[in-house]
């Protein structure tokens, strides 16, 4: 019996033993955080406003009927490209067609009245020029008659002529003088046959100005019965069919429209930035744009017009249009111009833009996920017995109880097997890491994870760092 109560009591004993140890490990361990950490590094950082939104053309042209008519060809269809002063539509034009016809005879019949005029005209020119040679040419010969007529009358006086050789010198002088008279009437007649002429080439060719201008009127008339393309582009709208009824309005409405083209010699990707984003979206950034409809390829852009009026995201109102509370979340309108457009993009395709906001190189960045906010009160030491430092004096200082309140932006460092609060300024944002302007250095050592831990992490905690990549469980 003796020796067995000394088995039992050394058993005991060391079970004893063993569990003061295994209580004093875990009374050691009491209070140590297990954490996850990283390094502090330099890398180039890109931040990003990633905003979603449709792909649309610079500008829209509603292509309306100017006269009423029925539609008797559509030349196109949706989804066409086409040219400026393309024929689109023809709407009936029987009656404009004979107005055009009726007065494009009338105009060759008085282009040919004044044809025949401007010859007439031209024929008594040339009659006038031949009867004036005419008047010259007698004229010359009647000085002549006239001269020898008085040498004559002057010989027979000095009855050194007979009577006989005189009157043959005044009848021919008479006769010069009487073709003189003759050729100056005709020359008088045809002045007055080419002034009549000139009237009626005048006249003729008034009535052809008049004529000009009314069939450019019905000209006018019967081209409104055509439907053009003002610009290159495509047809993004089609809402009438052939044997419908357009009329002509003041706005564009359902009964006036015929198609609409979406002018595609700018394509945009009009998206909607987050009014917390927005702030930071400047004219002219670099762009990256991706197209629902066009995989696996991205498209440069540029920023080229950005909103200033609020969006409401659940109505897509002006958030000064809309009566109730403006407390929703709101958008901004950004326009990004796409440099090299593909050329099956189409209107209204589905788009997500990622607009570069800034740049830096070889920054200083940590993990987002290791950034956190603590006011200045829970950063303060405590006493050995557990309680915090207190002011000595018993009236509360507000001003002090106001600077506890402040919320310091920060990491925690691992110094000493100790977590330590260290306050940083931070810079740009991208997408898994943000730059620190000051506060840490390169390499340092500091908190990462895990997310529950960075919450409710005290400044001081002792830690234990295990980096060792989670365990799978089974589903």
């Amino acid at each position: 019996m003796t020796r067995n109560w000394k088995w039992i009591l050394g058993i005991g004993g060391a079970i004893v033993v063993a569990g003061a140890v295994v209580a004093s490990v875990k009374m050691s361990q009491r209070g140590i955080v297990t954490i996850q950490t990283g390094k502090v590094v330099r890398q180039d950082l890109t931040s990003l406003v990633t905003a979603s939104g449709e792909i649309k053309p610079r500008d829209y042209y509603n292509v309306g009927a100017n006269v009423m008519g029925r539609i008797v060809e559509i030349g196109v269809k949706e989804g066409d490209r086409v040219r400026k002063g393309q024929v689109l539509a023809r709407l009936e034009n029987i009656q404009a067609d004979a107005d055009v016809q009726a007065q494009q005879a009338g105009l060759n019949s008085a282009l040919a009245d004044t044809s025949a005029a401007e010859s007439a005209v031209k024929a008594m020119d040339d009659n006038i020029a031949s009867a004036q040679a005419t008047v010259d040419r007698t004229k010359a010969d009647l000085e002549k008659a006239r001269i020898d007529f008085e040498r004559g009358e002057q010989l027979w006086k000095a009855k050194l002529i007979a009577k006989q050789d005189y009157d043959v010198r005044k009848s021919t002088y008479d006769s010069q003088l009487a073709s003189l008279r003759g050729a100056e009437a005709s020359l008088n007649q045809m002045t007055a046959q080419r002034a009549q002429s000139a009237a009626q080439l005048n006249g003729s060719q008034k009535r052809v100005a008049q004529s000009q201008a009314t069939l450019r009127r019905f000209s006018d008339v019967l081209a409104k019965h055509m439907a053009t393309s003002p610009i290159d582009g495509i047809v993004t709208n089609l809402p009438v069919r052939m044997g419908e009824t357009v009329v002509p309005g003041v706005q564009n409405s359902s009964a006036s429209l015929i198609m609409t083209i979406a002018d595609m010699s700018l394509i945009t990707a009009e998206v909607k930035v987050d009014e917390t984003d927005i702030v930071n979206v400047k004219l002219g950034q670099a762009a990256d744009i991706t197209i629902d409809a066009i995989p696996n390829k991205t498209f440069k852009g540029h920023v080229t017009e950005i909103g200033n009026t609020a969006i409401l995201r659940s109505t897509g109102l002006a958030a000064s249009q809309s009566a109730v509370s403006s407390q929703e979340a709101k958008d901004f309108k950004v326009v990004i111009a796409l440099d090299d457009p593909p050329e099956d993009i189409r209107p209204g395709l589905s788009c997500t833009s990622k607009i570069i906001t800034a740049t830096r190189q070889k920054a200083l960045s940590i993990p987002i996920q290791a950034l956190t906010v603590r006011q200045r009160g829970d950063l303060e030491p405590e006493k050995p017995g557990g309680a915090k430092t207190v002011q000595a004096s018993s009236t509360p200082d507000s001003a002090a109880e106001k600077a506890k309140k402040e919320e310091l932006q920060g990491v925690f460092i691992v110094k000493n097997g100790a977590a330590q609060f260290r306050e940083v300024k931070t810079g740009i944002t991208g997408t898994t890491d943000i730059e620190v302007l000051n506060g840490l250095n390169d390499g340092d050592e500091i908190i990462t994870g895990s997310y529950k831990v960075i919450r409710t992490l005290r400044n001081a905690a002792k830690v234990k760092v295990d980096n060792a990549a989670p365990a799978k469980t089974e589903g």
